[in-house]
């Protein structure tokens, strides 16, 4: 089976610059899998999220959607991909425009592919906004009126509202606080269920790794030094920097008696 997104021996050097920050990347997302990326920070992460929604090219190497390759200029390619692959940012604050009603917000994804026009979208919007869990009436508000987890479920609804079959997503809970990332993480966790999602994932936080991706690749300096099933990465780490990253992931100090 072709993998829906696959990327072929990719590095990448910002302009300017001569070490690359990403280089030899080999990776495959098969249709209906969430993998993960982690690593700290400069690790590359957010560079192989942007190279995977085609915001940028890679310097070698390929990126491919159903086994093309993807190339800017292929109008007809990138039009397919942006209706396929949506994204969900980190920060739930800046990510929505304040001066835009929810409504317009979400149906954002649906004008700009030409799904729909502004006077024909209520109907997707409001399934879109009941299906992460907000009352349709919230198209009529404003991003400040509600809290940092009702925006980033907004979020979530302008990134599925055209129906995509993958979703990226760069920290899309650290800017949560802890309660509120649950119940971010099992709305996750019910798309892929329903919908069928594939998922990739960039995060810092192990333990929502654990809860919501199969597969996890660990960057080091730009480089993937491991990947696998979540479960044998983080419980059996074969990399000392994977055993690192385990072993830096804050625990409760054992109660006094």
């Amino acid at each position: 089976m072709t993998p829906v997104l696959e990327l072929d021996d990719v590095s990448f050097t910002y302009r300017g610059r001569t070490a690359p920050v990403v280089q030899n990347i080999a990776l495959t997302v098969e249709q209906g899998q969430s993998l993960a990326l982690v690593g700290e920070s400069g690790a590359g992460k957010t560079t192989l999220l942007r190279l995977l929604l085609g915001l940028t090219s890679p310097t070698a190497g390929a990126v491919r959607f159903d086994g093309d390759e993807l190339r800017l200029r292929d109008r007809e390619l990138m039009r397919r991909f942006r209706r396929s692959v949506q994204c969900v940012f980190q920060d739930p604050y800046s990510s929505l425009d304040p001066r835009r009603r929810v409504g317009h917000i979400v149906s954002e994804p649906l004008r700009s592919l030409g799904l729909d026009t502004r006077a024909t979208a209520g109907p997707k919007v409001a399934a879109a906004l009941e299906r992460v869990g907000l009352s349709a009436d919230a198209a009529e508000r404003y991003p400040h009126e509600f809290s940092g987890g009702q925006r980033q479920r907004i979020a979530i609804a302008r990134a599925t509202v055209c129906g995509p079959r993958v979703l990226l997503a760069d920290e899309p809970v650290s800017a949560l606080d802890v309660t509120t990332r649950v119940k971010v993480v099992d709305l996750l966790n019910e798309l892929k269920r329903d919908h069928g999602l594939t998922m990739v994932m960039v995060s810092h936080d192990l333990s929502v790794v654990a809860s919501l991706c199969e597969r996890t690749a660990v960057l080091e300096n730009g480089r993937i030094v491991e990947q696998g099933a979540t479960a044998d990465v983080l419980v059996t780490p074969r990399h000392p920097y994977t055993a690192r990253l385990v072993a830096s992931v804050p625990r409760l100090p054992a109660a006094s008696r």
